[in-house]
């Protein structure tokens, strides 16, 4: 595969404040006008999409909200300030407060993640290429903190028309050596370029990435199946629970261990006097 010989990345300014049922694809290819480029890449801020899409909900209580959205908790830890919760949402997503977000929202309100971020980018990409005829990639962002590192950056949450993994296992490197466990993130970091230009605060949710035509397939590439192969398996997590709920975890199981031990030495003792 031929590397790219630069990266050009750009925001679409003037889409301006999203409402439910807004018509994305319209919103941005208006604002792109005549710039888009067969082989581009549109990275979208998620909560455009969570707006367009009716995701904004009224919840008295945030934390709620979280525990409404949240499958399965990873770790909790109390602050002056609240609690925050590490948990895995019903996206699949392991990250803070399940992704629910109460920023630039009205008092009373919080934002959601789109139900299936896959299927909302699989729409747009679809919409997009309906409305220029251009081979177009789709990734919907969202920003998450890491394990074992400060701050925050941009990960993706929906893919369509991109690959996202970098098979290079099979491979050889610079000197000859066989690359076997090397499987690049593409997605996450062009999400991470796209928020270099984006910003936090800007208000341009969208950003064009061009120069990785060659990770951009037709909107039904069977090579980019959604960033859904961006998530870990569980089985496959070295670190699925925080330290607290290991030892809860650990000593629920070990405390049921001795009873079904007990259990079996009152029961032998039993026989024994009969």
């Amino acid at each position: 595969m031929p590397e790219p010989t630069g990266l050009h990345v750009f925001v679409l300014g003037g889409i301006g404040e999203v409402e439910a049922g807004a018509d994305l694809a319209a919103l941005i290819a208006d604002a792109a006008g005549s710039r888009l480029r067969d082989g581009d890449i549109l990275a979208v801020t998620s909560k455009i999409v969570s707006k367009a899409e009716g995701r904004q909900v009224r919840a008295a209580d945030r934390e709620q909200a979280i525990t409404d959205e949240t499958v399965r908790v990873v770790a909790t830890r109390a602050f002056p300030g609240g609690m925050t919760r590490i948990v895995e949402n019903r996206q699949g997503l392991v990250m803070a407060a399940a992704g629910v977000d109460a920023s630039n929202t009205p008092d009373g309100f919080v934002l959601l993640l789109p139900v299936d971020p896959d299927a909302s980018a699989r729409a747009l990409c679809a919409a997009l290429h309906e409305r220029t005829s251009l081979r177009l990639g789709v990734l919907i962002t969202d920003t998450v903190g890491r394990p074992w590192r400060e701050g925050q950056t941009d990960i993706v949450i929906g893919a369509a028309g991109v690959t996202v993994l970098d098979d290079l296992r099979g491979t050889t490197d610079a000197s000859g050596r066989r690359l076997d466990v090397t499987v690049a993130a593409v997605a996450d970091e062009i999400a991470g370029a796209a928020d270099l230009v984006k910003g936090k605060t800007s208000g341009n949710p969208v950003a064009v990435v061009r120069g990785l035509g060659r990770l951009v397939g037709e909107p039904d590439d069977a090579d980019a199946r959604g960033a859904t192969r961006l998530l870990r398996l569980s089985e496959n997590d070295m670190f699925r629970l925080g330290s607290a709920e290991a030892h809860a975890e650990g000593f629920s199981e070990g405390y049921a261990a001795g009873l079904a031990a007990a259990a079996v030495d009152a029961a032998s003792v039993v026989s024994v006097t009969e």
